[in-house]
């Protein structure tokens, strides 16, 4: 039998069914689904420390399950001592098995390891149906070792689904599971 995640069943048996109940879609291609997850960490101090952005890719790579790849500057900024090329950050895009993988794990075990955790603030929706939401620390994920963590570092993530309005967007993560402040019916 070939390996389905987990999320995926359940998009696939419960999650579409009840969207299509309450978008009335005709079809089941007009359900919304998961496109991709885009991390992006952006590590300004690495301009005077090297061994930063090397920590960052790598601690991003344990998380997502993937390579993550630096990202350099466009530009030159005198005032942040920044030139042409410079390593300033990293980031991955997740996509098919990994992508639900991540997403279960960031659902049912990093989310609830938040400090002082109330839910997940709705206005990260962008008008088109993605999701942006921004991690302050990288050790609320069970693959970082703490004792080996030498800066905390946040992280932004970007939920990228097929669906046309905010609307339809918030009810396809909240079937998934996702903690949403105030979740409405």
């Amino acid at each position: 039998m070939k390996y389905l995640p987990r999320l995926r069943e359940k998009y696939l048996k419960e999650i579409v069914p009840k969207l299509m109940e309450e978008f009335q879609y005709k079809n089941v291609m007009e359900v919304p689904k998961l496109a991709k997850i885009c991390l992006n960490q952006g590590v300004g101090e690495a301009i005077t420390d090297k061994k930063l952005i090397e920590t960052a890719v790598e601690e991003m790579s344990l998380i997502a399950g993937q390579q993550a790849v630096t990202t350099v500057s466009k530009k030159d900024i005198s005032n942040f001592k920044l030139r042409r090329g410079m390593p300033i950050g990293c980031r991955l895009t997740l996509r098919r098995k990994r992508m639900y993988e991540y997403l279960d794990r960031l659902i049912s075990i990093s989310i609830p390891r938040i400090r002082d955790f109330r839910g997940i603030n709705e206005k990260g929706f962008d008008g088109r149906g993605n999701f942006t939401m921004g991690i302050s620390e990288q050790i609320i994920f069970p693959e970082i070792n703490i004792d080996k963590v030498n800066k905390i570092m946040g992280m932004d993530i970007v939920i990228v689904t097929s669906a046309k309005t905010d609307k339809e967007a918030y009810a396809l993560l909240r079937e998934f599971g996702f903690p949403f402040k105030n979740i409405k019916s």
